[in-house]
């Protein structure tokens, strides 16, 4: 497609309209005028017609997956092709969904002669997680004058994939992450004496009765011990909570690598998901194996446990794409397929919502096909405003009043709630929005330092 340029408007505006008044107000100077009009049409035409094939040959091309981190900024990197290795100043436009704005819209490059390929990158800094497309790209070119745009629409397929930002979660527990061999920082005492069998060895006085091997003991006609060594490989799952329940936003501290710090409002599911990829590092970093399972209305995903950098990734392209869905949570259903695929024991931390005390009842109940065989962690959000009574700031007015009474009996009914799981052999634990994963972490730790597995 080819349209006027600034610079053919000006001359039109220049030649076009004061030749013709001098035509009329002059008849003797008329052709002379329509001579003059008639060059600069000449003119015109011939440089449109020269500027037909200005884009000939040109091609752009985007990588087939682009993955960036929610609200850090990223890149995308264009491709251009020139394989006339002619000097052209081209004008670009990437048409960027709005969930990832570019800081420019378009810009200006310049093609340098003796270069078949040139590199642009498009900065940009996405504000929402999830898979986007990015399909079109506008080109536009100048004819040999300038009178004329020669623009283009080219087809660009390449994915975009958006990932939770785990920067400032990974900071708060920076030092799980050191690779020391043992709990981060400081190393912890382990309690117990382990349950996998290791060797047996001679008697030593002061070992009990029920470590002798009495078979062992009985062939080889003196005593026998059973040595055992602490569990070191385990399966964690992660379960998350994808309803209704989970489509409330929170507000947490703005990341500091975005401009403006501040207070940022998100969605629960959001906090989810990254507290489940933060509980993959966690369990990667201590050896164990790592699965997940999402559901809201019946059981979803499912990602069996195991571990290394390739089953990491698959796990977090399972959940960049998770949205929360207008249903209401089905606990039973989840629970069955838990019990029919896990058979293995192994830590299950479910990520939900129990403030609705029918919920709440629901989950108790399902809990009892699975509490006996796995371990079982429920974590959830504590909602703004669930605090006991007289541990918050005085009231001033009756509003004030009725609101800190109202978070009285919330947190009264998730006490009852915790006592009800702790019977049942459930944890239950109440996490603070903004210190949710390293709390969670801080279970799984306590977990496997009293090698309740």
């Amino acid at each position: 497609m080819m349209v006027p340029r600034t610079r053919l408007l000006w001359w039109v505006a220049a030649v076009l309209l004061p030749f013709s008044l001098v035509a009329v107000i002059v008849p003797a100077a008329s052709g002379v005028c329509l001579l003059i009009i008639a060059a600069l049409v000449l003119v015109a035409a011939g440089d449109a017609l020269g500027g037909r094939n200005r884009l000939a040959g040109i091609e752009i091309s985007l990588p087939n997956v682009v993955r960036m981190s929610r609200n850090r900024a990223a890149r995308v990197e264009m491709r251009i092709r020139n394989p006339r290795q002619n000097q052209k100043i081209l004008r670009l436009a990437l048409v960027f969904p709005t969930e990832v704005p570019a800081v420019d819209p378009e810009m200006e490059v310049k093609l340098l002669p003796g270069h078949e390929w040139s590199r642009v990158n498009w900065a940009c800094t996405p504000k929402r997680r999830g898979k986007y497309q990015l399909d079109t790209a506008c080109v536009e070119g100048s004819s040999p004058l300038g009178f004329w745009a020669v623009r283009r629409r080219m087809a660009t397929p390449a994915e975009v994939r958006v990932y939770p930002n785990l920067l400032s979660e990974r900071r708060n527990l920076a030092s799980l992450f050191l690779n020391r061999g043992g709990y981060g920082i400081h190393a912890r005492r382990q309690v117990g004496k382990g349950r996998d069998f290791e060797k047996l060895r001679e008697y030593v006085p002061g070992d009990s009765f029920d470590e002798i091997h009495w078979k062992a003991t009985a062939r080889r006609g003196r005593p026998v011990t059973k040595v055992y060594q602490i569990e070191r490989t385990q399966e964690v799952y992660v379960v998350v909570d994808s309803s209704r329940l989970s489509a409330r936003t929170q507000i947490i501290p703005q990341e500091k690598s975005v401009a403006g710090d501040g207070l940022v409002e998100t969605t629960v599911l959001e906090r989810f998901v990254t507290a489940a990829l933060v509980m993959g590092l966690a369990a990667e970093q201590q050896g164990d194996l790592f699965g997940l399972l999402t559901f809201a209305d019946r059981a979803g995903t499912f990602v069996r446990a195991r571990n290394g950098s390739a089953h990491y990734s698959a796990c977090r392209d399972a959940l960049y794409t998770l949205q929360p869905s207008v249903v209401t949570p089905d606990y039973d259903d989840v629970c069955s397929f838990i019990r029919l695929r896990l058979r293995r024991r192994a830590l299950v931390v479910f990520l939900t919502s129990l403030d609705d005390p029918l919920l709440a009842g629901s989950l108790v109940s399902a809990l009892d096909l699975i509490c006996r065989q796995h371990l079982v962690v429920v974590g959830m959000i504590q909602p703004p405003g669930i605090a006991p009574l007289f541990s918050s700031a005085k009231a001033t007015t009756s509003d004030d009043l009725f609101r800190h009474l109202g978070g009285h009996l919330l947190w009264q009914k998730l006490r009852e709630v915790e006592r009800t799981l702790k019977n049942r052999g459930v944890r239950f634990a109440l996490l603070q929005n903004e210190q949710m994963c390293t709390q969670l972490v801080t279970q799984y730790m306590d977990v496997k330092q009293r090698q309740l597995l």
